[in-house]
């Protein structure tokens, strides 16, 4: 089940065309997206109210939408005002609008009880609009559920593992123990890894010789959107002195597609004072090989939990972040009660289960595991 009452990215600013249709799906519901004559973007139900043929399928009218199965005429608020061959158009005649905010380069749109949409929820991806920083956009499409996607993000020790050539370099980051701690509508998540070698990728902003002192330092945040400062500074260099380190900043989001399918929105991005643009084009190329081990292995343990649903999952004191972010989501669907079950089983049938037992078994097993108990708080 997923939290409608929240801002999902649905695009990068540039997927939009100015003069054409773009249709993408989140939370089941296929969404339309255009722009008017003051490029400001529209988002409709990618779905005719006459027939249900996708909107997509037809062209733009100036600000308008015209269905190119029978020509109905729908404006920027979802309406109908033309019907070929027909006089007058039903009041009932319409789809549905989305509320939809461009920040920072992501587009949002709120998939929730449009009365209840804030724009101030939305998160500070501020690097992916800032002269102090540059980076490459990405975007990969997930054959898996957005949970075990989140499940990845929150836990920083596959590092050490699945990125061992990449991102990772040693194995002291699986043995540092993160801190956690609570943020609005999310959890905080510092871990910090003491005199280790630089990991590969960082070959693409500086050259570095020696060991250095690395961080993670990020927000994660609903629906499922990472926010974090990461970074190396050579070991003899005092803690402020940036003059060597590699900084970075990283904004990342995963948004639901269907229960099974996930739409991720990434960069990483550098600062400008460390090369040209060639440096984040070579950065965003090691990234994207990091993504694709995350992809691989996340898509063969989805292979797995379907092949055996019922197979229960052993928490260790490395899940406590994973633990407590899935009992945020699962609360903040029981605040929004009945109506969010509705939409969630209009827009995509029956819900997912919780891909094993992590949602089920988790809060008690924090309570019985008191190191897992202490490092959550």
């Amino acid at each position: 089940m997923f939290v409608r009452n929240c801002w999902y990215v649905i695009a990068w600013d540039h997927e939009v065309p100015r003069d054409a249709l773009f249709t993408r799906t989140v939370l089941g519901e296929a969404i339309l997206l255009y722009r008017t004559a003051d490029d400001r973007i529209v988002a409709l139900r990618d779905r005719c109210c006459h027939r249900l043929a996708p909107l997509s399928k037809g062209r733009k009218e100036g600000d308008c939408v015209r269905c190119g199965y029978h020509g109905l005429l729908f404006d920027a608020s979802g309406r109908c005002i033309e019907i070929p061959g027909s006089e007058t158009v039903p009041a009932k005649a319409r789809v549905q609008r989305y509320p939809v905010v461009v920040k920072s380069k992501w587009v949002f749109v709120w998939m929730g009880e449009e009365e209840r949409a804030d724009p101030s929820l939305l998160p500070d991806n501020f690097s992916c609009d800032h002269p102090d920083w540059d980076y490459v956009p990405g975007y990969l499409h997930y054959e898996t559920p957005q949970a075990l996607i989140c499940d990845n993000l929150l836990d920083f020790s596959h590092l050490s593992y699945v990125h061992e050539k990449t991102l990772g370099g040693t194995t002291a980051i699986a043995q540092a123990r993160a801190e956690i701690e609570a943020v609005p509508r999310g959890i905080k998540v510092t871990r910090r890894v003491h005199d280790v070698p630089p990991p590969p990728y960082y070959k693409a902003v500086r050259k570095l010789t020696g060991n250095l002192d690395r961080w993670f330092i990020y927000d994660f945040l609903l629906p499922g959107t990472l926010l974090m400062h990461s970074g190396g500074r050579p070991v003899e260099d005092a803690e402020g002195d940036m003059r060597r380190a590699v900084r970075l900043h990283s904004c990342q989001t995963v948004t639901p597609e269907t229960a099974t399918t996930t739409h991720y929105f990434f960069q990483q991005s550098r600062r400008v004072e460390d090369g040209d643009h060639g440096v984040a084009e070579a950065l965003y190329r090691s990234l994207i090989v990091a993504f694709e081990e995350d992809r691989d292995m996340i898509t063969a343990q989805a292979r797995a939990i379907d092949a055996d649903p019922g197979a229960p999952m052993m928490l260790l004191a490395m899940d406590a972040a994973v633990v407590r972010f899935r009992k945020l989501v699962a609360d903040t669907v029981a605040d929004e009660g009945g109506w969010s079950a509705a939409a969630t089983a209009r827009s995509t049938g029956p819900s997912i289960s919780t891909r094993g037992t992590l949602d089920q078994l988790g809060s008690q097993q924090l309570r019985r595991d008191g190191a897992v108990e202490r490092r959550a708080r």
